[in-house]
């Protein structure tokens, strides 16, 4: 998922509960909600790294603990120097005078308890990356498959609302009361119901969404679009409706894809415009699948599409300069995942940040690649 719906699930964590037995255990909670995606770091090291790596070795069982660790480790320094502050600032306090009510003591802080909040962080993580369909690799290095749920858009605006929603509400709830009570005291653990609702509510969507993407497949396995035989399909989330699924189907021959909704039944597929031949086997192809880009692109993409597309210039690499009779091609690596389009507005290619380009001379040496407009050097 993208960060913000990782930042948002780690404080509702922290706030189930967690929050009341130590200090800090939801602003660690919140830090290891997202860790794990440090690993763009990678990016500074070219696109082609940066797929390799990413979701890689910070996104396994293996490495939770490490990383609930580090956001612990994170937390720590924050406590010292925080500590360190509020003693600068008592030092410059009078003494209180006798009879007057104490300071307010701080939450005590037990380690043990942060680190169980980072724990669970970094474990939904994984869960929550899992659900969409770029997958991840939770048991990489002893397995190195990717896994993906695919039911859960990378950007769901129904868990964004529902997250928003609990973090947001006690807020305006305590300043309400406030305002009308004579007491002047709340609670300092506020929003506890609310989180474990946005928690609970998440996980009946998760159970509602995979309900419906085992649907839109039954439905297309029970009424074919195609009369060839099939080899797979894979059905791919919409944000926002539950009910609108793009379905592919692979054929020995060619891709058929289809708009699926579960709660009409209806089917919409169209034989020759919703159709794509498999691309033609070259020499370059094979090249191209031998470079960094290609050993990469074709260890992640479950749905990869190889295609020779002959002299075209891609963004951001320029195209080789060779001697007369000496010719290049561009190899395209796509994925079928990411082919269609979330938003409407008609554009059926895959983004381009998913998108790659290998330039091949004279059908067996790489002279450039790139990925989403970047070159890998």
């Amino acid at each position: 998922m993208e960060p913000v719906t990782h930042f948002l699930t780690g404080a509702c964590i922290g706030r189930a509960g967690l929050n009341r037995k130590t200090a800090y255990a939801t602003m660690a909670a919140v830090l290891a909600a997202e860790a794990a995606d440090l690993d763009i770091i990678w990016g500074f090291a070219g696109p082609v790294e940066s797929l390799k790596r990413h979701r890689g070795i910070t996104h396994t069982f293996i490495a939770a603990p490490l990383v609930a660790a580090a956001a612990v480790g994170a937390t720590w320094l924050y406590s010292r120097w925080d500590q360190r502050r509020r003693d600068r600032r008592l030092a410059t306090l009078p003494p209180p005078e006798p009879g007057a009510p104490q300071r307010k003591q701080l939450q005590p802080t037990r380690w043990a308890w942060v680190y169980l909040a980072a724990l669970i962080s970094s474990f939904s993580h994984i869960l929550l990356d899992w659900t969409n369909n770029y997958g991840v690799r939770p048991f990489f290095p002893f397995n190195p498959r990717w896994y993906a749920g695919s039911f859960v858009f990378i950007a769901e605006p129904v868990m964004w609302a529902l997250l928003f929603a609990a973090l947001i509400i006690p807020g305006i709830l305590g300043l309400a009361e406030r305002e009308i009570s004579s007491r002047r005291t709340s609670s300092p653990f506020r929003g506890r119901g609310m989180a474990i609702f946005a928690l609970c509510g998440i996980f009946l969507l998760w159970c509602f969404r995979y309900i419906e993407h085992s649907q839109a497949e039954d439905l297309v396995r029970n009424n074919p679009i195609t009369l060839d035989s099939v080899d797979r399909i894979g059905v791919e989330p919409y944000p926002w409706n539950p009910f609108r699924w793009h379905v592919i189907v692979e054929t020995p021959g060619y891709y058929q894809f289809a708009e699926v909704n579960t709660r009409t039944g209806d089917i919409e597929s169209d034989p020759q415009n919703d159709q794509m031949f498999k691309p033609k086997y070259t020499p370059a192809v094979e090249a191209a699948k031998q470079t960094a880009l290609g050993k990469t692109f074709l260890d992640w993409g479950t749905w990869a599409v190889v295609s020779d597309i002959g002299q075209v210039q891609v963004v951001g690499i320029d195209p080789p300069k060779l001697p007369p009779g000496r010719s290049w091609t561009t190899v395209e690596f796509t994925d079928l995942r990411f082919g269609y389009d979330f938003r409407g507005t008609g554009n059926t290619r895959p983004p381009s940040g998913l998108t790659g380009a290998v330039y091949i001379v004279d059908g067996k040496e790489e002279a450039g690649m790139e990925m989403g407009g970047r070159e890998q050097k």
